[in-house]
């Protein structure tokens, strides 16, 4: 090739869109971009309008890299949330401004819903009306329209990166300018560089405009000591990314969770716990990637993670896990819903809709008298005892927060599974922490009992697998109730917390189970596959183990078990002692900094797969 025929090369495939090879943070060719974004920006920096117009483009260049002509979605969703802010104001009475609100969630939504629930609606219209309809993909049918080619698929729905962030965040935006809790941007290039800005565009966290936009027009300014924190999440976000994640999933957990009934039942629960630390160094890894590379230009992203697998209970882990989501949820639905105050008309709306779409994804005739009795028992509840009314509301608007949640992953009965799952650890801690220590000894007994007359006269792995760990539930209970009958006065603190983390790390993992199963799949077969997935996998776990055969397990994945527990203990370290090697690590002398990111670049890159894996939340 001539060196024209070279350069030519070079800037087609520089602006080319390849579906195989988005652009990763994990990637060289990211960090080339950066490099470049984060010199022009330096030459820019000082005026702001240039530096934000600048910044806008480069986050439309990144998400066309990730998601091709999907690029045309962001854009016109950056256009029609700028103007339908900045109309609300001059609306005269409340009630318009409340109809164009509704209305714009409605649009962003109704776009959320095509590309990530087509599939389903598309099957529930089917199973009802007993049509054969198929999904159609109109932007692909436009798209052909001014392509030579005509070469995209319209009988397939790709859904866009991160389209599910982007439009989180412009709904919570139009929402509170609407409540008047802040002012519309009036320049356009400001607003698109909120909603589009590139290192928290694909993944999160979810930027609120209260939290971002008053700081488009500040100064840039970047102490040595913050630029040491932004040079430190951005390594600690690789190593998870990497070293964790990227090595525990390709080596091991994605074996096991392709093909369970091939691994035995030690290595299923290995591989569930294993998933655990995956997914949170996959998402948290991002996201403190995506901190570091905002703080090198100025700007302040929220914090997503607080160390979830340090929480006492799920409510708590759900306080410390995807924190800008579980805000999201908390503001924008679960108070509109009611909250912990009373129900509303969308409260049963919600309950309902949930229950049809349940019982069609499962298509069980039992899952249908199971939301009756629940329903039916819940109402008795209500009428019966009127003091505990508002504490039925708080759990239905709970559980329908989680079930909502989960389904905002996917339409999938797995991913219904999980949300309710959740939603069910939250409300039973709730009345067992209510309940005294004799109560929940014997409640824990009552259930022990009744799940193993169900192993021992209805076998089957799952009532194994529920019996075993209502024994430790029940060992735990009883612990605690002999101790209060002695009346002895030695605190045990720490012990009683490790015992309520492992409590619920236990329970969360075991979650992730119906989560992982429907992750990763086209959306046309999403449901039978996943759950066939969860079923092999309960069963192998539930089924007899022959113990010795554990030690060479052991020994045969050594590496990524040593990795599991070297995660999990740096995970559980005191908040104290991060604190303290962050704020040492910013510390160092610049040439002792470099030497650093070198070292751990090297280290990285020996745990580098043959084909870098994507980030698992880009498919939400």
């Amino acid at each position: 090739m001539t060196a024209g025929e070279v350069i030519l090369q070079f800037f087609k495939d520089l602006f080319s869109f390849d579906q195989a090879h988005p652009l990763l943070f994990t990637q060289f060719y990211f960090w080339a971009f950066f490099a470049l974004v984060f010199a022009v920006f330096s030459l820019l920096h000082s005026k702001v309008l240039l530096r934000n117009t600048f910044l806008f483009a480069s986050s439309i260049f990144f998400y066309y890299k990730t998601s091709g002509l999907f690029v045309i979605l962001l854009l016109f969703t950056v256009v029609f949330n700028y103007f339908a802010a900045r109309l609300m104001p001059r609306l005269g009475s409340d009630r318009a401004k409340k109809t164009l609100m509704i209305c714009g969630v409605a649009v962003d939504l109704s776009i959320l819903a095509y590309f990530k629930y087509a599939y389903f609606l598309t099957d529930l219209v089917n199973g009802l009306f007993g049509t054969s309809f198929e999904v159609f993909d109109i932007f692909a049918f436009m798209g052909n329209g001014f392509s030579v080619s005509g070469g995209f698929d319209v009988w397939s729905i790709f859904l866009p990166v991160g389209i599910s962030f982007f439009t989180f965040q412009a709904i919570s935006y139009i929402v509170d300018v609407r409540k008047g809790k802040i002012e519309p941007v009036q320049n356009f290039l400001d607003f698109g560089f909120y909603l589009t800005f590139f290192p928290q565009l694909v993944a999160g966290p979810i930027v609120r405009a209260s939290e971002f936009i008053s700081q488009l027009h500040k100064p840039y300014s970047l102490s040595r000591n913050w630029f040491g924190i932004a040079v430190f999440w951005i390594l600690n976000g690789l190593a998870k990314k990497l070293i964790l994640s990227d090595y525990i999933a390709v080596n091991f957990c994605d074996r096991v969770f392709e093909n369970p009934l091939m691994f035995s039942g030690f290595e299923n629960l290995m591989a569930l716990f294993g998933y655990s630390l995956q997914v949170y160094a996959d998402f948290s890894g991002y996201t403190d990637i995506a901190i570091g590379v905002a703080l090198l230009m100025g700007f302040y992203l929220p914090k997503n993670f607080n160390s979830p697998y340090k929480a006492r209970n799920a409510g708590e882990f759900w306080k410390r896990w995807h924190m800008s989501l579980s805000n999201w949820l908390k503001d924008y639905l679960y108070i509109p819903l009611g909250g912990n105050r009373n129900a509303t008309p969308g409260t049963w709306i919600c309950i309902c809709s949930i229950a049809l779409i349940a019982i069609f994804l499962s298509k069980s005739i039992w899952v249908a008298g199971a939301v009756v009795v629940i329903a039916v028992a819940l109402g008795i509840w209500a009428i019966v005892k009127p003091d505990a009314r508002r504490k039925i509301v708080t759990n239905i608007n709970s559980m329908n927060t989680m079930l909502l949640g989960g389904l905002w992953h996917g339409a999938s009965w797995n991913f219904m599974i999980w949300g309710g799952l959740n939603g069910i650890g939250m409300i039973i801690y709730k009345f067992w922490k209510s309940w005294n220590v004799y109560v929940r000894a014997g409640v824990a007994a009552f259930v022990t009992l009744v799940l193993w007359l169900l192993a021992r006269f209805a076998p089957a792995p799952a009532w194994n697998l529920f019996f075993v760990w209502m024994c430790v539930t029940l060992a735990g209970a009883v612990v605690h109730a002999v101790y209060h009958a002695t009346g002895a006065k030695w605190e045990f603190k720490w012990l009683d917390t490790a015992w309520a983390v492992f409590q619920t790390f236990v329970f969360i993992t075991f979650t992730r189970l119906f989560f992982r199963s429907g992750s990763n799949l086209d959306p046309a077969e999403a449901n039978e596959t996943a759950w066939a997935t969860a079923r092999n996998m309960v069963n192998q776990i539930g089924s007899a183990w022959d113990l010795s055969k554990v030690p060479a397990m052991l020994w045969e994945y050594r590496a990524v078990f040593l990795l599991i527990v070297f995660g999990l203990v740096i995970h559980w370290l005191p908040e104290r002692f991060k604190r303290r090697y962050r704020i040492w690590f910013a510390k160092l002398p610049l040439p002792a900094m470099a030497l650093a990111v070198l070292l751990a670049i090297f280290i990285c890159y020996q745990f580098i797969t043959a084909d870098l894996q994507s980030f698992i939340y880009f498919q939400f």
